[in-house]
Protein backbone atom coordinates (compact mmCIF):
# COMPACT_ATOMS: atom_id res chain seq x y z
CA UNK A 1 0.00 0.00 0.00
CA UNK A 2 1.20 3.50 -0.82
CA UNK A 3 2.62 5.68 1.94
CA UNK A 4 0.60 8.63 0.61
CA UNK A 5 -3.04 7.56 1.06
CA UNK A 6 -4.66 10.35 -0.99
CA UNK A 7 -5.93 8.09 -3.78
CA UNK A 8 -7.26 5.44 -1.38
CA UNK A 9 -9.05 8.06 0.69
CA UNK A 10 -10.76 9.63 -2.31
CA UNK A 11 -11.76 6.61 -4.39
CA UNK A 12 -15.52 6.05 -4.69
CA UNK A 13 -16.88 3.12 -2.72
CA UNK A 14 -17.02 -0.21 -4.53
CA UNK A 15 -20.81 -0.06 -4.86
CA UNK A 16 -20.49 3.25 -6.71
CA UNK A 17 -18.09 1.83 -9.28
CA UNK A 18 -19.12 0.05 -12.46
CA UNK A 19 -19.40 -3.71 -12.67
CA UNK A 20 -16.20 -5.21 -14.06
CA UNK A 21 -17.21 -7.83 -16.60
CA UNK A 22 -15.03 -10.37 -18.47
CA UNK A 23 -12.50 -10.56 -15.65
CA UNK A 24 -12.62 -14.37 -15.78
CA UNK A 25 -10.83 -14.31 -19.14
CA UNK A 26 -7.14 -15.18 -18.66
CA UNK A 27 -5.79 -12.08 -20.47
CA UNK A 28 -7.55 -9.86 -17.92
CA UNK A 29 -6.39 -11.72 -14.82
CA UNK A 30 -3.45 -10.41 -12.81
CA UNK A 31 -1.53 -11.27 -9.70
CA UNK A 32 -2.30 -9.25 -6.59
CA UNK A 33 1.08 -7.54 -6.77
CA UNK A 34 1.51 -5.68 -10.05
CA UNK A 35 3.55 -2.75 -11.33
CA UNK A 36 2.46 -2.18 -14.92
CA UNK A 37 5.88 -0.76 -15.89
CA UNK A 38 7.32 -4.26 -15.57
CA UNK A 39 5.12 -5.81 -18.26
CA UNK A 40 5.41 -2.81 -20.56
CA UNK A 41 9.16 -2.20 -20.30
CA UNK A 42 11.20 -4.55 -18.08
CA UNK A 43 9.54 -7.55 -19.74
CA UNK A 44 11.08 -6.55 -23.07
CA UNK A 45 14.58 -6.59 -21.56
CA UNK A 46 13.96 -9.95 -19.89
CA UNK A 47 12.85 -11.37 -23.25
CA UNK A 48 15.98 -10.21 -25.07
CA UNK A 49 14.25 -7.37 -26.90
CA UNK A 50 16.54 -4.73 -25.37
CA UNK A 51 18.41 -3.90 -28.57
CA UNK A 52 15.22 -3.38 -30.55
CA UNK A 53 14.29 0.21 -31.43
CA UNK A 54 11.59 1.30 -29.02
CA UNK A 55 11.02 4.99 -29.50
CA UNK A 56 12.23 7.57 -31.98
CA UNK A 57 11.72 11.09 -33.26
CA UNK A 58 13.05 13.00 -36.25
CA UNK A 59 16.20 13.67 -34.18
CA UNK A 60 16.67 10.78 -31.75
CA UNK A 61 16.33 7.02 -31.40
CA UNK A 62 16.28 4.85 -28.27
CA UNK A 63 16.24 1.08 -27.90
CA UNK A 64 14.19 -0.63 -25.22
CA UNK A 65 17.37 -0.96 -23.15
CA UNK A 66 18.11 2.77 -23.41
CA UNK A 67 14.56 3.70 -22.37
CA UNK A 68 14.66 1.14 -19.57
CA UNK A 69 17.97 2.45 -18.21
CA UNK A 70 16.93 6.09 -18.41
CA UNK A 71 13.61 5.39 -16.65
CA UNK A 72 15.50 3.60 -13.87
CA UNK A 73 17.90 6.52 -13.45
CA UNK A 74 15.02 9.00 -13.23
CA UNK A 75 13.23 6.76 -10.71
CA UNK A 76 16.34 6.91 -8.49
CA UNK A 77 16.44 10.70 -8.92
CA UNK A 78 12.77 11.05 -7.95
CA UNK A 79 13.30 9.17 -4.71
CA UNK A 80 16.85 10.19 -3.77
CA UNK A 81 16.87 13.86 -4.81
CA UNK A 82 13.19 14.88 -4.89
CA UNK A 83 12.01 12.79 -1.93
CA UNK A 84 9.16 11.07 -3.77
CA UNK A 85 7.04 8.83 -1.55
CA UNK A 86 4.85 6.04 -2.90
CA UNK A 87 1.40 7.35 -3.78
CA UNK A 88 2.58 10.95 -4.35
CA UNK A 89 1.03 12.49 -7.45
CA UNK A 90 3.53 13.79 -10.00
CA UNK A 91 2.56 16.39 -12.59
CA UNK A 92 4.18 15.54 -15.93
CA UNK A 93 4.32 18.46 -18.35
CA UNK A 94 5.80 17.98 -21.79
CA UNK A 95 5.13 17.64 -25.48
CA UNK A 96 5.41 14.15 -26.98
CA UNK A 97 9.09 13.27 -26.72
CA UNK A 98 11.47 10.57 -25.51
CA UNK A 99 12.14 12.08 -22.09
CA UNK A 100 8.43 12.40 -21.32
CA UNK A 101 8.01 8.67 -21.90
CA UNK A 102 11.05 7.91 -19.72
CA UNK A 103 9.61 10.11 -16.95
CA UNK A 104 6.21 8.41 -17.23
CA UNK A 105 7.81 5.02 -16.64
CA UNK A 106 10.07 6.37 -13.89
CA UNK A 107 7.13 7.72 -11.90
CA UNK A 108 5.28 4.40 -12.18
CA UNK A 109 8.40 2.41 -11.27
CA UNK A 110 9.01 4.58 -8.20
CA UNK A 111 5.44 4.08 -6.95
CA UNK A 112 4.20 7.52 -7.92
CA UNK A 113 0.93 8.41 -9.65
CA UNK A 114 1.28 10.07 -13.05
CA UNK A 115 -0.79 13.17 -13.80
CA UNK A 116 0.14 14.01 -17.40
CA UNK A 117 -1.08 17.37 -18.69
CA UNK A 118 -1.49 19.13 -21.99
CA UNK A 119 1.50 21.27 -23.00
CA UNK A 120 -0.76 24.23 -23.76
CA UNK A 121 -2.19 24.61 -20.26
CA UNK A 122 -1.55 27.96 -18.57
CA UNK A 123 -0.49 28.62 -14.99
CA UNK A 124 -4.06 29.10 -13.72
CA UNK A 125 -5.13 25.78 -15.21
CA UNK A 126 -2.05 24.01 -13.89
CA UNK A 127 -2.74 25.33 -10.40
CA UNK A 128 -6.29 23.93 -10.57
CA UNK A 129 -4.93 20.49 -11.47
CA UNK A 130 -2.29 20.65 -8.73
CA UNK A 131 -4.74 21.78 -6.07
CA UNK A 132 -7.39 19.19 -7.02
CA UNK A 133 -4.97 16.25 -6.95
CA UNK A 134 -2.81 17.71 -4.13
CA UNK A 135 0.23 17.22 -6.33
CA UNK A 136 3.55 17.39 -4.50
CA UNK A 137 6.01 16.99 -7.40
CA UNK A 138 6.24 18.21 -10.98
CA UNK A 139 8.49 17.25 -13.87
CA UNK A 140 8.47 19.73 -16.72
CA UNK A 141 10.22 20.04 -20.07
CA UNK A 142 12.49 23.07 -19.88
CA UNK A 143 10.85 24.34 -23.07
CA UNK A 144 7.60 24.71 -21.11
CA UNK A 145 9.13 26.29 -18.02
CA UNK A 146 7.50 29.73 -18.34
CA UNK A 147 3.96 28.77 -17.27
CA UNK A 148 5.28 26.24 -14.76
CA UNK A 149 7.30 28.95 -13.02
CA UNK A 150 4.16 31.09 -12.77
CA UNK A 151 2.29 28.24 -11.07
CA UNK A 152 2.14 28.49 -7.28
CA UNK A 153 0.41 26.07 -4.94
CA UNK A 154 0.87 25.16 -1.30
CA UNK A 155 0.77 21.48 -2.30
CA UNK A 156 3.64 21.67 -4.79
CA UNK A 157 6.97 20.98 -3.04
CA UNK A 158 9.46 20.05 -5.79
CA UNK A 159 9.72 20.99 -9.48
CA UNK A 160 12.34 19.51 -11.80
CA UNK A 161 13.02 20.58 -15.38
CA UNK A 162 14.40 17.97 -17.73
CA UNK A 163 17.01 18.52 -20.41
CA UNK A 164 18.76 21.09 -18.23
CA UNK A 165 22.41 20.80 -17.22
CA UNK A 166 21.42 20.15 -13.60
CA UNK A 167 18.92 17.43 -14.59
CA UNK A 168 21.36 15.66 -16.90
CA UNK A 169 24.16 15.79 -14.35
CA UNK A 170 22.10 14.31 -11.53
CA UNK A 171 20.09 11.78 -13.55
CA UNK A 172 23.05 10.48 -15.55
CA UNK A 173 24.96 9.75 -12.36
CA UNK A 174 22.29 7.36 -11.07
CA UNK A 175 22.37 3.55 -11.40
CA UNK A 176 20.66 2.04 -14.43
CA UNK A 177 19.16 -0.75 -12.32
CA UNK A 178 16.10 -0.17 -10.13
CA UNK A 179 13.75 -2.36 -8.12
CA UNK A 180 10.21 -1.37 -9.05
CA UNK A 181 7.86 -0.38 -6.25
CA UNK A 182 5.83 -3.43 -5.24
CA UNK A 183 2.44 -1.95 -6.03
CA UNK A 184 -0.90 -3.75 -5.99
CA UNK A 185 -2.91 -4.44 -9.13
CA UNK A 186 -5.56 -2.08 -7.75
CA UNK A 187 -3.22 0.73 -6.76
CA UNK A 188 -3.75 3.90 -8.81
CA UNK A 189 -1.19 4.33 -11.60
CA UNK A 190 -2.51 7.43 -13.37
CA UNK A 191 -5.01 10.24 -12.89
CA UNK A 192 -6.56 11.77 -15.98
CA UNK A 193 -8.31 15.11 -15.75
CA UNK A 194 -11.49 15.36 -17.78
CA UNK A 195 -13.48 18.48 -18.47
CA UNK A 196 -17.17 18.48 -17.77
CA UNK A 197 -19.99 20.95 -17.95
CA UNK A 198 -19.45 22.10 -14.37
CA UNK A 199 -16.24 24.02 -14.94
CA UNK A 200 -14.51 22.10 -12.13
CA UNK A 201 -12.24 19.43 -13.64
CA UNK A 202 -12.86 15.85 -12.61
CA UNK A 203 -10.08 13.43 -11.68
CA UNK A 204 -10.57 9.99 -13.12
CA UNK A 205 -8.23 7.34 -11.75
CA UNK A 206 -7.00 4.07 -13.24
CA UNK A 207 -5.37 1.05 -11.65
CA UNK A 208 -2.15 -0.66 -12.69
CA UNK A 209 -4.24 -3.56 -13.98
CA UNK A 210 -6.37 -1.14 -16.05
CA UNK A 211 -3.25 -0.03 -17.92
CA UNK A 212 -2.53 -3.62 -18.99
CA UNK A 213 -6.17 -4.56 -19.60
CA UNK A 214 -6.64 -2.01 -22.37
CA UNK A 215 -3.59 -3.44 -24.15
CA UNK A 216 -5.46 -6.74 -24.49
CA UNK A 217 -8.64 -5.05 -25.71
CA UNK A 218 -8.62 -2.51 -28.56
CA UNK A 219 -5.22 -3.33 -30.14
CA UNK A 220 -5.96 -7.07 -30.18
CA UNK A 221 -9.45 -6.50 -31.59
CA UNK A 222 -8.64 -3.89 -34.22
CA UNK A 223 -4.89 -3.73 -34.88
CA UNK A 224 -3.36 -7.19 -34.38
CA UNK A 225 0.04 -5.58 -33.68
CA UNK A 226 3.37 -7.36 -34.04
CA UNK A 227 6.89 -6.43 -32.96
CA UNK A 228 7.53 -5.19 -36.51
CA UNK A 229 4.90 -2.44 -36.31
CA UNK A 230 5.81 1.24 -36.05
CA UNK A 231 3.16 3.45 -34.41
CA UNK A 232 2.70 7.20 -34.75
CA UNK A 233 -0.02 9.81 -34.38
CA UNK A 234 -1.01 13.28 -33.30
CA UNK A 235 -2.76 12.94 -29.90
CA UNK A 236 -0.78 14.31 -26.93
CA UNK A 237 0.37 11.80 -24.34
CA UNK A 238 -1.61 13.88 -21.84
CA UNK A 239 -4.71 12.34 -23.45
CA UNK A 240 -5.33 8.69 -22.63
CA UNK A 241 -6.04 8.22 -26.36
CA UNK A 242 -2.47 9.26 -27.09
CA UNK A 243 -0.97 7.41 -24.13
CA UNK A 244 -2.52 4.16 -25.27
CA UNK A 245 -1.90 4.52 -28.99
CA UNK A 246 1.64 5.89 -28.82
CA UNK A 247 3.15 4.32 -25.68
CA UNK A 248 1.19 1.49 -24.07
CA UNK A 249 0.10 -0.46 -27.14
CA UNK A 250 3.37 -0.48 -29.10
CA UNK A 251 5.47 -1.31 -26.03
CA UNK A 252 3.13 -4.04 -24.78
CA UNK A 253 3.71 -5.86 -28.06
CA UNK A 254 7.42 -5.07 -28.38
CA UNK A 255 6.88 -2.75 -31.34
CA UNK A 256 8.19 0.81 -31.75
CA UNK A 257 6.67 4.26 -31.66
CA UNK A 258 7.50 7.50 -33.47
CA UNK A 259 6.75 10.71 -31.54
CA UNK A 260 6.17 14.16 -33.04
CA UNK A 261 6.22 17.11 -30.63
CA UNK A 262 4.15 19.43 -32.84
CA UNK A 263 2.35 17.17 -35.29
CA UNK A 264 0.98 18.63 -38.51
CA UNK A 265 -0.43 16.78 -41.51
CA UNK A 266 2.83 17.24 -43.42
CA UNK A 267 4.95 15.98 -40.51
CA UNK A 268 2.67 12.97 -40.03
CA UNK A 269 2.95 12.09 -43.72
CA UNK A 270 6.71 12.67 -43.71
CA UNK A 271 7.08 10.35 -40.72
CA UNK A 272 4.94 7.67 -42.38
CA UNK A 273 7.03 7.92 -45.55
CA UNK A 274 10.53 8.19 -44.05
CA UNK A 275 10.14 5.85 -41.07
CA UNK A 276 7.82 3.26 -42.63
CA UNK A 277 5.01 3.80 -40.16
CA UNK A 278 2.47 0.98 -40.12
CA UNK A 279 -0.17 2.22 -37.61
CA UNK A 280 -1.37 5.83 -37.26
CA UNK A 281 -3.67 7.40 -34.65
CA UNK A 282 -5.24 10.80 -35.28
CA UNK A 283 -8.53 12.72 -35.32
CA UNK A 284 -11.11 12.87 -38.15
CA UNK A 285 -10.16 16.43 -39.04
CA UNK A 286 -6.58 15.33 -39.61
CA UNK A 287 -7.61 12.37 -41.76
CA UNK A 288 -9.53 14.80 -43.98
CA UNK A 289 -6.47 17.01 -44.49
CA UNK A 290 -4.12 14.04 -44.95
CA UNK A 291 -6.29 12.84 -47.83
CA UNK A 292 -5.66 16.06 -49.75
CA UNK A 293 -1.86 15.66 -49.51
CA UNK A 294 -1.41 12.01 -50.39
CA UNK A 295 0.10 12.66 -53.83
CA UNK A 296 3.07 14.36 -52.13
CA UNK A 297 4.14 11.35 -50.02
CA UNK A 298 4.63 7.59 -50.14
CA UNK A 299 2.47 5.98 -47.42
CA UNK A 300 2.63 2.43 -48.75
CA UNK A 301 3.92 1.11 -45.39
CA UNK A 302 0.70 2.11 -43.58
CA UNK A 303 -1.64 -0.77 -42.76
CA UNK A 304 -3.87 0.47 -39.93
CA UNK A 305 -5.54 3.89 -39.50
CA UNK A 306 -7.30 4.77 -36.24
CA UNK A 307 -9.66 7.69 -35.64
CA UNK A 308 -11.09 8.85 -32.31
CA UNK A 309 -11.72 12.03 -30.33
CA UNK A 310 -14.86 12.90 -32.28
CA UNK A 311 -17.18 11.09 -34.62
CA UNK A 312 -15.74 10.12 -38.01
CA UNK A 313 -17.84 11.57 -40.89
CA UNK A 314 -18.70 9.03 -43.57
CA UNK A 315 -17.32 11.29 -46.30
CA UNK A 316 -13.89 11.44 -44.61
CA UNK A 317 -13.88 7.63 -44.42
CA UNK A 318 -14.92 7.26 -48.06
CA UNK A 319 -12.43 9.82 -49.39
CA UNK A 320 -9.54 8.14 -47.54
CA UNK A 321 -10.60 4.65 -48.63
CA UNK A 322 -11.00 5.69 -52.27
CA UNK A 323 -7.55 7.30 -52.21
CA UNK A 324 -5.64 4.61 -50.30
CA UNK A 325 -7.67 1.41 -50.12
CA UNK A 326 -7.29 1.57 -46.33
CA UNK A 327 -10.30 1.49 -44.02
CA UNK A 328 -10.11 3.99 -41.15
CA UNK A 329 -10.97 2.27 -37.86
CA UNK A 330 -13.35 4.51 -35.94
CA UNK A 331 -13.68 4.21 -32.18
CA UNK A 332 -15.16 5.82 -29.12
CA UNK A 333 -13.45 5.92 -25.76
CA UNK A 334 -13.31 8.25 -22.79
CA UNK A 335 -10.89 9.38 -20.12
CA UNK A 336 -13.24 7.80 -17.57
CA UNK A 337 -13.00 4.37 -19.23
CA UNK A 338 -9.34 4.93 -20.23
CA UNK A 339 -9.44 4.04 -23.93
CA UNK A 340 -11.57 2.82 -26.85
CA UNK A 341 -14.41 0.44 -25.96
CA UNK A 342 -16.53 0.47 -29.15
CA UNK A 343 -14.83 0.02 -32.51
CA UNK A 344 -14.41 -2.35 -35.46
CA UNK A 345 -11.82 -3.95 -37.68
CA UNK A 346 -11.62 -4.56 -41.41
CA UNK A 347 -13.64 -7.77 -41.16
CA UNK A 348 -16.66 -6.40 -39.28
CA UNK A 349 -16.80 -2.75 -40.37
CA UNK A 350 -19.82 -0.76 -41.51
CA UNK A 351 -18.74 2.60 -43.00
CA UNK A 352 -20.37 5.39 -40.99
CA UNK A 353 -20.93 3.25 -37.90
CA UNK A 354 -18.67 3.50 -34.86
CA UNK A 355 -18.76 -0.29 -34.47
CA UNK A 356 -19.57 -2.79 -31.75
CA UNK A 357 -18.39 -3.25 -28.18
CA UNK A 358 -14.91 -4.82 -28.34
CA UNK A 359 -13.72 -7.79 -26.29
CA UNK A 360 -13.69 -6.81 -22.65
CA UNK A 361 -16.75 -4.56 -22.84
CA UNK A 362 -20.47 -4.64 -23.40
CA UNK A 363 -22.68 -1.71 -24.35
CA UNK A 364 -26.35 -0.86 -24.59
CA UNK A 365 -28.61 2.15 -25.05
CA UNK A 366 -30.99 3.40 -22.37
CA UNK A 367 -33.62 6.09 -22.03
CA UNK A 368 -33.82 8.76 -19.34
CA UNK A 369 -35.36 6.24 -16.94
CA UNK A 370 -32.65 3.66 -17.47
CA UNK A 371 -34.77 1.35 -19.61
CA UNK A 372 -33.32 -0.26 -22.73
CA UNK A 373 -34.24 1.62 -25.91
CA UNK A 374 -35.72 -0.20 -28.94
CA UNK A 375 -33.46 -1.05 -31.88
CA UNK A 376 -33.12 1.94 -34.19
CA UNK A 377 -34.15 4.47 -31.54
CA UNK A 378 -31.66 7.00 -30.09
CA UNK A 379 -30.56 6.36 -26.53
CA UNK A 380 -27.89 7.16 -23.99
CA UNK A 381 -24.78 5.01 -24.31
CA UNK A 382 -24.11 2.74 -21.33
CA UNK A 383 -20.89 0.69 -21.10
CA UNK A 384 -19.29 -1.72 -18.64
CA UNK A 385 -16.28 -3.99 -18.75
CA UNK A 386 -12.64 -4.34 -17.78
CA UNK A 387 -12.20 -0.64 -17.00
CA UNK A 388 -14.59 1.93 -15.61
CA UNK A 389 -15.05 5.37 -14.13
CA UNK A 390 -13.44 6.08 -10.78
CA UNK A 391 -13.75 9.79 -9.99
CA UNK A 392 -11.67 10.91 -7.03
CA UNK A 393 -13.47 13.05 -4.47
CA UNK A 394 -16.52 13.67 -6.70
CA UNK A 395 -19.23 11.41 -5.33
CA UNK A 396 -22.05 13.38 -6.95
CA UNK A 397 -20.41 13.10 -10.38
CA UNK A 398 -19.62 9.40 -9.81
CA UNK A 399 -23.32 8.74 -9.20
CA UNK A 400 -24.17 10.55 -12.44
CA UNK A 401 -21.61 8.70 -14.53
CA UNK A 402 -22.08 5.23 -13.03
CA UNK A 403 -25.66 4.05 -12.71
CA UNK A 404 -26.64 0.48 -11.80
CA UNK A 405 -23.12 -0.68 -12.56
CA UNK A 406 -23.00 0.90 -16.05
CA UNK A 407 -20.88 3.86 -17.20
CA UNK A 408 -23.16 6.49 -18.78
CA UNK A 409 -20.90 8.34 -21.20
CA UNK A 410 -23.05 11.33 -22.16
CA UNK A 411 -23.22 10.28 -25.81
CA UNK A 412 -26.38 9.52 -27.78
CA UNK A 413 -26.27 6.61 -30.22
CA UNK A 414 -28.67 4.35 -32.07
CA UNK A 415 -28.13 0.64 -32.62
CA UNK A 416 -29.07 -1.24 -35.78
CA UNK A 417 -30.38 -4.79 -36.20
CA UNK A 418 -26.82 -6.13 -36.52
CA UNK A 419 -25.72 -4.61 -33.22
CA UNK A 420 -23.65 -1.75 -34.68
CA UNK A 421 -23.64 1.57 -32.84
CA UNK A 422 -24.19 4.78 -34.86
CA UNK A 423 -23.33 8.16 -33.33
CA UNK A 424 -26.20 10.66 -33.02
CA UNK A 425 -25.04 13.50 -30.75
CA UNK A 426 -23.30 14.52 -27.55
CA UNK A 427 -25.65 14.51 -24.63
CA UNK A 428 -24.11 17.55 -22.93
CA UNK A 429 -22.48 20.87 -23.75
CA UNK A 430 -19.06 19.44 -24.52
CA UNK A 431 -17.50 20.90 -27.67
CA UNK A 432 -15.19 18.53 -29.55
CA UNK A 433 -13.00 20.56 -31.90
CA UNK A 434 -10.12 18.95 -33.83
CA UNK A 435 -10.07 16.13 -31.30
CA UNK A 436 -9.91 18.42 -28.24
CA UNK A 437 -12.62 18.17 -25.58
CA UNK A 438 -13.59 21.71 -24.61
CA UNK A 439 -16.23 22.35 -21.96
CA UNK A 440 -18.39 25.37 -22.71
CA UNK A 441 -18.38 26.38 -19.06
CA UNK A 442 -14.56 26.47 -19.00
CA UNK A 443 -14.46 28.95 -21.88
CA UNK A 444 -17.20 31.03 -20.27
CA UNK A 445 -15.32 31.12 -16.97
CA UNK A 446 -12.30 32.64 -18.68
CA UNK A 447 -14.30 35.14 -20.74
CA UNK A 448 -16.14 36.40 -17.69
CA UNK A 449 -12.85 37.55 -16.18
CA UNK A 450 -12.48 40.09 -19.03
CA UNK A 451 -13.20 43.58 -17.75
CA UNK A 452 -15.46 44.47 -20.70
CA UNK A 453 -17.67 41.36 -20.72
CA UNK A 454 -20.95 41.42 -18.81
CA UNK A 455 -22.37 38.02 -19.76
CA UNK A 456 -21.54 35.25 -22.18
CA UNK A 457 -22.69 31.83 -23.31
CA UNK A 458 -20.56 29.41 -25.30
CA UNK A 459 -21.86 26.78 -27.71
CA UNK A 460 -20.39 24.53 -30.37
CA UNK A 461 -21.11 25.17 -34.03
CA UNK A 462 -20.78 22.44 -36.68
CA UNK A 463 -17.73 22.89 -38.89
CA UNK A 464 -16.56 20.73 -41.77
CA UNK A 465 -12.86 21.19 -41.05
CA UNK A 466 -12.72 20.99 -37.23
CA UNK A 467 -15.90 19.10 -36.43
CA UNK A 468 -17.10 21.92 -34.17
CA UNK A 469 -16.10 25.51 -33.51
CA UNK A 470 -16.14 27.24 -30.13
CA UNK A 471 -18.64 30.08 -30.50
CA UNK A 472 -18.94 32.75 -27.78
CA UNK A 473 -22.07 34.86 -27.56
CA UNK A 474 -21.05 37.92 -25.60
CA UNK A 475 -22.94 40.77 -23.95
CA UNK A 476 -20.59 43.72 -23.43
CA UNK A 477 -20.84 46.20 -20.59
CA UNK A 478 -20.52 48.96 -23.20
CA UNK A 479 -22.17 47.69 -26.34
CA UNK A 480 -20.72 50.43 -28.53
CA UNK A 481 -17.36 48.63 -28.28
CA UNK A 482 -18.65 45.74 -30.35
CA UNK A 483 -16.64 45.37 -33.57
CA UNK A 484 -14.61 42.83 -35.52
CA UNK A 485 -11.40 44.39 -34.24
CA UNK A 486 -12.55 44.13 -30.63
CA UNK A 487 -13.51 40.50 -31.19
CA UNK A 488 -9.94 39.85 -32.34
CA UNK A 489 -8.63 41.62 -29.22
CA UNK A 490 -10.70 39.32 -27.03
CA UNK A 491 -9.48 36.25 -28.91
CA UNK A 492 -5.85 37.27 -28.47
CA UNK A 493 -6.42 38.04 -24.79
CA UNK A 494 -8.00 34.61 -24.32
CA UNK A 495 -5.00 32.85 -25.90
CA UNK A 496 -2.72 34.61 -23.44
CA UNK A 497 -4.97 33.76 -20.49
CA UNK A 498 -5.89 30.11 -21.12
CA UNK A 499 -4.95 27.20 -23.36
CA UNK A 500 -5.09 28.53 -26.94
CA UNK A 501 -6.98 25.51 -28.30
CA UNK A 502 -9.99 26.59 -26.21
CA UNK A 503 -10.28 30.09 -27.62
CA UNK A 504 -13.58 31.10 -29.30
CA UNK A 505 -13.02 31.09 -33.04
CA UNK A 506 -16.43 32.73 -33.49
CA UNK A 507 -17.58 35.70 -31.42
CA UNK A 508 -21.08 37.11 -31.65
CA UNK A 509 -21.82 40.35 -29.82
CA UNK A 510 -25.45 40.38 -28.72
CA UNK A 511 -27.56 42.69 -26.57
CA UNK A 512 -28.87 39.96 -24.24
CA UNK A 513 -28.77 36.20 -23.69
CA UNK A 514 -31.96 34.17 -24.22
CA UNK A 515 -33.07 32.80 -20.86
CA UNK A 516 -35.93 30.95 -19.23
CA UNK A 517 -38.06 32.57 -16.54
CA UNK A 518 -35.80 31.01 -13.93
CA UNK A 519 -32.71 32.61 -15.53
CA UNK A 520 -31.31 29.50 -17.22
CA UNK A 521 -29.60 30.25 -20.54
CA UNK A 522 -31.42 28.71 -23.50
CA UNK A 523 -28.40 27.38 -25.37
CA UNK A 524 -30.48 25.68 -28.01
CA UNK A 525 -31.50 29.13 -29.28
CA UNK A 526 -27.88 30.15 -29.58
CA UNK A 527 -27.02 26.97 -31.48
Amino acid sequence: MYNDKFTYNHLPAADLQSDYQFLDLPQFQHSEQLNCAHRLLDFQIENENGDTVCIQTFDEKWTYKQLHDKANQIAHYLIDDLGLQSGNRVLLRSANNLMMVACWYAIIKAGGVVVATMPLLRAKELKTVIDCAEISHAICDIDLAEEMELTHSDFLKKVAYFDTEEWNSKVNSKPTTFENYNSNAEDIAIIGFTSGTTGIPKMTAHYHKDILNICEAFPVHSLQPTKDDVFTGSPPLGFTFGLGGLVLFPMYFGASTFLIEKPSPDLLLKAIQDYKITICFTAPTAWRVLTTKLNEYDISSLRKCVSAGETLPLKVWEDWYNATGLKIIDGIGSTEILHIFISSNEENMKPGATGKAILGYEAKLIDENGNDTPIGEPGRLAVRGITGCKYLNRIEKQKEYVQNGWNITGDVFRQDDDGYFWFVARGDDMIISSGYNIAAIEVESVLLTHEDILECAVVGLPDEERGMLVCANIVLKEQQKASDDFAKEIQQWFKETAAPYKYPRVINFITHLPKTETGKIQRFKLK
